[in-house]
């Protein structure tokens, strides 16, 4: 919490504010934030000064690994964070490459688990990175990446959490997360929850401990329409002891994670939070 409430005072102390072309509005803007998760100690980072619903962040990183291309499977796993990029972004409704109703297009997961390739292969880089962690090769290059520029006409919105690469240390995993962009009242307690998760879930399945998740943002910016709810409201909230995070011990393949895990195999024990906060949302 400490990390998440000095950046967000840092944007309203020493932030530029910049014009964004996709949402015709104005954010309050630093570069480059850095911050970092105990995940072998369960310090699990949800934010307490507003209710942050957590469960909703941990379905989207499911289905991202499950490599979920509709707005209806992120539904049906437990979130809706998908349906107005998919079906309310004017862009996306025009560009031919959409194929109805609730399709988001090559974004995410979709990339991830299924890489085009110059010579028209295609390559499943997640699979690739759980069989090397799994048998305790780390090649320094686990990188699982969504980012493929040669794809972004293909997809209702560019990745912004986009790389996630994993570290193997004597039996100790690790993860890098880069974001380019973070709205940081609505969409960072969410990435904050998804990094720690991402790392938990690949550490079990890959039969490693988990340890520390280290979280570049390069862009990190408050809405013009958010920064009096964040300056007036959250940050007169005092932070309330950190809750813990608990996975099911059964979920231990890849292939457990695609099929039957639901988010009723997560818990979080001992959540205290402020009030809910509603920040409005830029598509």
């Amino acid at each position: 919490m400490k990390q998440y409430l000095d950046l967000c005072r840092r944007i309203i102390d020493e932030g530029i504010w910049v014009d964004n072309k996709r949402t015709g509005k104005r954010c309050l803007t630093v570069i480059n934030a850095d911050l970092s998760y105990d995940v072998e100690n369960g310090q699990f980072p949800l934010v307490t000064t507003r209710k942050s619903f957590w469960k909703a962040a941990v379905a989207e990183m499911i289905g991202y690994l499950r490599g979920y291309a509709s707005a209806a499977d992120f539904r049906q796993i437990g979130t809706k964070t998908w349906d107005a990029n998919a079906n309310n972004n004017q862009d996306w409704l025009n560009n031919p490459h959409r194929k109805g109703e609730d399709d988001i297009g090559e974004a995410y997961g979709v990339v991830a688990r299924n890489w085009r390739c110059a010579d028209g292969s295609r390559i499943d880089l997640l699979q690739q990175i759980v069989d090397d962690l799994s048998q305790g090769q780390d090649n320094r290059g686990e990188i699982l990446t969504f980012y493929n520029p040669g794809v972004f006409d293909r997809a209702c919105l560019r990745p912004c959490m986009y790389s996630h690469h994993f570290s193997l240390l004597g039996g100790t995993l690790y993860l890098n997360s880069t974001q380019r962009s973070c709205d940081v009242p609505l969409g960072l307690n969410f990435n904050m929850v998804q990094a720690y998760f991402l790392l938990a879930i690949m550490a079990q399945i890959t039969g490693n401990k988990p340890g520390k998740v280290y979280h570049k943002i390069v862009n990190a910016h408050i809405y013009e329409d958010q920064l009096e709810l964040m300056r007036d409201v959250q940050l007169k909230r005092e932070p309330l002891p950190a809750p813990t995070f608990h996975i099911n011990p059964e979920i231990k393949t890849l292939k457990d994670l695609e099929s039957w895990v639901t988010l009723d195999d997560f818990k979080v024990e001992g959540y205290q939070h402020h009030d809910p906060i509603k920040y409005p949302f830029s598509v």
